[in-house]
């Protein structure tokens, strides 16, 4: 089967095109939740990172406004008759940061490097690659070891993004980790780590007319309220995460605006099962897993914390998309039903260690879900842990449970295998069950969505009775800007994309 991208490339640059007439040039101040941490895609893993790197490196592919992907580096792919081989036609005429030629050679480097790269987080996500063959300057073939629909949707990310091979030689990786140099719209020039991104635009970019600003600097700012006051004090143009409870008050702002992203994102407490730290009790009991999920009162934590805005959930999926399992509603919290679930391990009274971020929501979720569970007889204890510091810790095993969130990924084998199968570097409570795995496999190899959901639901049924991990709420990712912006729309990946937006 064939999918051609030319038309939908056309289609896109002339809406693209219209959105442009407000002043070009300037820069735009953007406020991110965090530290993007390392900016080499291979190494990245942070959502602030995606943030950042989406204005530096383009990928093969990209997703439009309705999560459909789309070409970008790549024009058009056909995939074999077996699904097992996917040919990739590549967008001429396009030059990276550098100066250098983007090709099919180039291509293949990145790819091999992500497979191969010590350190490299895209290596499980790509896996199922066994080889990438050039076939002439501007085609690879990518032969697969078994069918994996949603591929394509992985190079929507990182690991479709193409960072130059000559400038990549030509330091250490960790100097390029610091600086990147790509074929994006935008060339990094500043990196202060906990401090500022600073790009300036490429103007060698092969679309370099749908971006309207010649510098982008993204500030990291943990506090929401921070971020919000300096909106509000006009030392920011544009603020992601605002608090859903601070939407009124920003609409009510003549010089400013909300846009609610609508996307497949959710929140949930991770357990260590299998490292360095992990807690002996959580480790080992699948019904104190359980229990935990059962004392917290979601719909509490949705209405106090975020008033509301939120989705009260409980799966990787919201409540009312399609691939949500109805099987598992949202119950309510009941801490008799937690301490009952604990005597079946003829567990009583235990405590745990929680880590999370310093942003005042979580800690406001983490305190009350202390509450609930303290009602069941489990003690939280919650250690707040700066970002990437917590990212760091949580991959190298030293936590016992901690909070993280996703933005979401489209294809949901995407949104529930890279925590849960095993060896995925998401996977840092080391759960690994093989039937699940073989669960994933076979998703990947169906593309009828009705036949793959039969799939999920039982995937989601083997979480929720593991509980490797437990889901606490769904978001709906909220941007706060000036009046004065214009073109800009919430993708349903979360990731800010700059083409189109202008300010008056």
């Amino acid at each position: 089967m064939k999918r051609n991208g030319m038309l939908c490339t056309a289609l896109l640059l002339a809406t693209l095109a219209g959105t442009t007439g407000a002043l070009a040039g300037g820069e735009i101040k953007i406020g991110l939740r965090d530290d993007a941490g390392s900016l080499d895609p291979a190494t990245n893993a942070t959502f602030v990172g995606r943030v950042s790197l989406q204005s530096i490196c383009d990928k093969l592919v990209d997703i439009d406004v309705n999560g459909k992907v789309q070409p970008m580096l790549a024009t058009n792919w056909e995939w074999s008759a077996d699904a097992k081989e996917l040919t990739l036609r590549l967008r001429e005429n396009v030059k990276f940061q550098d100066g250098t030629d983007f090709n099919a050679d180039a291509v293949k480097f990145n790819l091999d490097r992500y497979l191969t790269m010590k350190g490299s987080r895209r290596r499980a996500e790509l896996a199922v690659i066994k080889s990438v063959e050039v076939v002439d300057p501007m085609t690879v073939k990518l032969t697969l070891s078994q069918p994996s629909v949603s591929l394509l949707t992985l190079f929507t990310d990182r690991a479709g993004m193409i960072v130059s091979p000559t400038a990549y030689k030509a330091t250490t990786p960790e100097e390029f980790a610091k600086k990147p140099v790509c074929a994006g719209p935008y060339k990094l020039v500043e990196n202060k780590p906990q401090d500022r991104i600073v790009l300036e635009k490429f103007p060698g970019h092969w679309r370099a007319d749908q971006y309207s600003f010649d510098k982008v600097t993204f500030l990291a700012l943990t506090d929401t309220n921070v971020r919000l006051l300096n909106l509000k004090s006009g030392d920011l143009d544009l603020a992601e995460n605002i608090s859903p409870t601070d939407v009124d008050s920003v609409n009510s702002d003549p010089n400013l605006k909300t846009a609610v992203g609508h996307q497949p994102a959710y929140e949930q407490v991770m357990f260590n099962l299998d490292g360095p730290d992990a807690n002996p009790i959580l480790a080992k009991s699948a019904a104190a897993r359980q229990a935990v999920s059962l004392a917290i009162d979601r719909e509490t934590l949705n209405q106090v914390v975020y008033g509301g805005h939120f989705t009260t959930g409980n799966q990787a999926f919201a409540p009312g998309d399609f691939w949500y399992d109805k099987d598992y509603p949202v119950v309510p919290g009941d801490a008799e039903a937690a301490k009952k679930k604990l005597t079946e391990d003829n567990i009583g009274d235990f405590s745990f260690d929680l880590m999370i971020t310093p942003a005042p929501e979580e800690q406001a979720v983490a305190e009350l879900m202390q509450s609930m569970l303290a009602q069941a007889g489990i003690t939280m204890n919650i250690l707040p842990t700066e970002y990437v510091t917590l990212r760091d810790k949580t991959a190298k095993g030293q936590f016992q449970a901690h909070i993280i969130g996703s933005s979401g990924r489209v294809d949901p084998d995407l949104n529930i295998s890279q925590d849960f199968e095993c060896g995925q570097p998401n996977n840092v409570g080391k759960y690994c069950n093989p039937e699940i795995d073989k669960l994933f496999k076979e998703g990947r190899s169906i593309v009828d969505p009705d036949q793959r959901k039969k799939i999920y639901d039982q995937a989601i049924s083997i979480v929720m009775k593991d509980a490797p991990a437990i889901y606490i709420y769904n978001p709906a990712p909220t941007y706060a800007m000036k009046a004065a912006i214009e073109g800009f729309q919430a993708y349903p990946d979360g990731i800010i994309r700059l083409e189109g937006v202008a300010m008056k």
